[in-house]
């Protein structure tokens, strides 16, 4: 017999194990009893219930894999070694899902779990060349595993509709609209004139919201989160006027609030500094434990009154992730729940809860990696995390969001660039974001002639194609690659985000408006496949100017078109002109 080298298995799970067949594949069963139902073809859903650490084991044969995707937001897709530590997911931090992807992104295996609070562990058997998966909770774990062979996209929303299954959200439609943040064009340095010359300009520009982040409640500039707590408008004097302000422009406001923390030098720091998660030395903070009632009253009331006094139209909700903390102290007696993430959703229910009564609409925005389904009710957006002047990064973080979040909008991490970047590579930044609510996240002012005309005619794409963009199952191409095409099918409409010198695979039927933006230097879009009749192709350059508009066919099974780097193909079957 082959020993398995197994040095972070947990050892509360021992008893047992017992053994549960179903759909080919072999289960063991630790620490309780199982029970199994075949949801579809393919798709089998075991409920395991026990006194204590409940896991549900399995392996099979790795073979024809590309790539190993989990919800951590990392872009490598390797295979991992099953000897690694497993990952934790809990209400504040990741989630309980992840997928095996094989060959032409069909899926080998993927799983979820319903519950919130979990252990996990997916990797290669060395010994064995086996794929092994474990998932541990306490009491009770309820797990779906996918081994048919859709493509992994499509498996992974399918767990995120289950995690929705009985459950109503409201996502305002503001949440969904292109946006403009002022943490990379300002940072610290904000003040009512700096908000509303940007506000005037990104509502030129096509944005319908402006989040407002750090340096509001300070008059510190030199970053660092000593001076939250006190959460007072500072650098925003005569707030609520200049909230209205800004509403007369058009946009609806948002502002940023790190909840966690409280600063050394915030004014409520002896109040507080005894009930602490712990301290952030190089924050120069703490994180307040939401398990007592006192600290939950006070965050409740200083964030709700942005909406219910100022009249601001939701919330930028920053570092719920540092609730996770790995070693929480025992609650003491003023605390009314043991474990802390009972405190983060008490926390988050109240502060939503005090939100949306003042404003039916208020929008919360949450960030990678605070993802687990269990925040959905306290939610309506989820901002990849930050990614300054990454492209790239910022797609991937994207499709991941998208791909698991369900019924949230998903938002790109804001866009900056150089003021002397070109047109072609501003458009880049925006293709690669396409699949999500942009915030755009530059001095407006600064931008040339050229960058703002990119920015109109990309940002009226967005909002032309919302739908076909924000509600569509996407299908993220060579997850090991790094996502380098990405499609969409909705209504009557398609949509191809290119990013590698890659040929498309036009669907013959179903769509009467198929999208190529080429975010890649190479300019020949190569098409196969489509329909059998005369299509309208129009190209337009990254600002929006037409550059070709003609009757092209698939009549020898291929098509090539030139778009330019930044550009945008218009298929039309009705013959109607492009953008």
């Amino acid at each position: 017999m082959i020993t398995v080298w197994e040095p972070h298995a947990p050892q509360a799970a021992t008893d047992g194990p017992t053994e549960l067949r179903a759909g080919g594949l072999v289960f063991s069963i630790y620490n309780g009893e199982a029970t199994h139902t075949i949801i579809e073809d393919g798709v089998i859903q075991i409920e395991a219930t026990g006194n204590g650490p409940v896991r549900i084991d399995w392996r099979f044969p790795c073979t024809a894999a590309t790539a190993y995707w989990s919800p951590e937001g990392s872009s490598s897709r390797w295979l991992p070694p099953a000897w690694m530590k497993p990952h934790t997911s809990t209400l504040a931090r990741n989630a309980a899902i992840g997928s095996l992807i094989g060959t032409e992104d069909k899926n080998i295996c993927s799983f979820a779990a319903l519950e919130t609070e979990a252990l996990v562990s997916a990797g290669v058997i060395e010994e064995l060349g086996e794929f092994r998966v474990w998932i541990q909770a306490e009491n009770q774990l309820t797990v779906r595993i996918d081994i048919s062979d859709k493509n992994y996209a499509r498996s992974l929303a399918s767990f995120a509709a289950w995690w929705g299954e009985g459950r109503t959200f409201h996502v305002p439609s503001a949440a969904r609209k292109p946006a403009y943040s002022t943490w990379y064009s300002m940072h610290q340095d904000v003040s009512p004139e700096k908000v509303e010359l940007q506000a005037t300009m990104a509502k030129e520009i096509g944005c319908e919201v402006i989040i407002v982040d750090d340096g509001w409640m300070t008059t510190d500039r030199t970053r660092g989160y000593g001076h939250c707590g006190e959460w007072n408008p500072v650098s925003l004097p005569d707030t609520a006027a200049h909230v209205a302000r800004v509403h007369d422009i058009g946009l609806q406001y948002m502002l940023w609030y790190a909840i966690p923390f409280v600063g050394w030098d915030s004014p409520v720091w002896d109040k507080f500094k005894d009930y602490g998660l712990r301290n952030l030395e190089h924050m120069q903070a703490i994180v307040v434990d939401p398990r007592y009632p006192m600290v939950r009253e006070y965050l409740a009331e200083r964030l709700s009154r942005a909406v219910s006094e100022w009249g601001m139209d939701g919330l930028k909700i920053d570092f719920v992730d540092w609730f996770a903390a790995p070693d929480a102290p025992i609650a003491g007696p003023e605390a009314d729940c043991i474990e802390v993430s009972q405190g983060v959703a008490l926390l988050l229910s109240e502060v939503h809860a005090r939100l949306t009564a003042a404003n039916p609409e208020a929008m919360i925005e949450h960030r990678q990696p605070y993802v687990s389904h269990g925040l959905w009710p306290f939610t309506s957006m989820i901002r990849a995390t930050d990614c300054p002047l990454s492209p790239h990064e910022n797609r991937q973080r994207i499709a991941d969001l998208r791909m698991t979040q369900g019924p949230l909008a998903i938002h790109a991490d804001m866009l900056m660039w150089h003021p002397q970047e070109t047109p072609e590579q501003v458009a880049v930044h925006l293709i690669n974001v396409l699949f999500s609510v942009p915030q755009i996240s530059v001095a407006l002012e600064t931008q040339s002639p050229e960058q703002i005309a990119t920015l109109k005619f990309w940002l009226s794409i967005f909002s032309t194609y919302e739908d076909l963009l924000q509600l569509s199952i996407i299908e993220p191409a060579r997850p090991e690659l790094g996502y380098p095409m990405i499609s969409a099918a909705y209504g009557d409409a398609a949509v191809v985000a290119r990013y590698a010198p890659l040929p498309i695979e036009v669907p013959e039927s179903g769509w009467s408006t198929f999208l190529v933006a080429n975010a890649d230097a190479d300019t020949r879009v190569i098409l196969s496949n489509g329909p059998r009749t005369e299509l309208r192709a129009v190209v337009n350059d990254s600002q929006g100017r037409e550059i070709t508009s003609e009757m092209v066919s698939f009549e020898k099974n291929m098509l090539m078109v030139e778009v330019p780097l930044g550009g945008l193909l218009t298929l039309s079957i009705d013959g109607a002109e492009g953008a």
